[in-house]
């Protein structure tokens, strides 16, 4: 697929230290379950804006990637939309039907320093 195409190209949240959390969650799984995530992330770079089942909003510009993974289990990462960007802030497998507290948490404060004005991610042009 050609990155042209996307209407709205992933790129993963980096600390100030450089980590890059969701693509360290990504490569600790399986290759069959980076896969599947892989596919609903282009999903949505390639189709946004778009809803169920794929990505819901979890309000106040925090939307999730939804990938149901083989052997019953259930994946989500949540992202926020920067300059055209969709900013991967965090991943997890869900174990109940709600999404932690601790997991939203935690992708909010670092939607906030996404957000900062002067946050290199509102920086970067396509």
């Amino acid at each position: 697929m050609d990155d042209e195409l996307k209407k709205m190209p992933a790129r993963f949240y980096r600390s100030e230290t450089g980590a890059e959390p969701v693509r360290e969650w990504l490569r600790d799984l399986d290759r069959k379950d980076r896969l599947a995530i892989g596919a609903d992330v282009a999903t949505v770079e390639y189709g946004w804006p778009l809803g169920m089942p794929t990505c819901r909003p979890l309000g106040a510009g925090l939307w999730e990637v939804r990938s149901d993974l083989a052997t019953n289990r259930i994946a989500r990462v949540l992202f926020c939309e920067v300059s055209g960007q969709m900013i991967l802030l965090h991943g997890f497998m869900k174990k109940s039907r709600k999404t932690p507290n601790s997991d939203l948490a935690l992708a909010r404060a670092r939607q906030k320093e996404v957000d900062d004005d002067k946050s290199p991610y509102r920086q970067h042009v396509r």
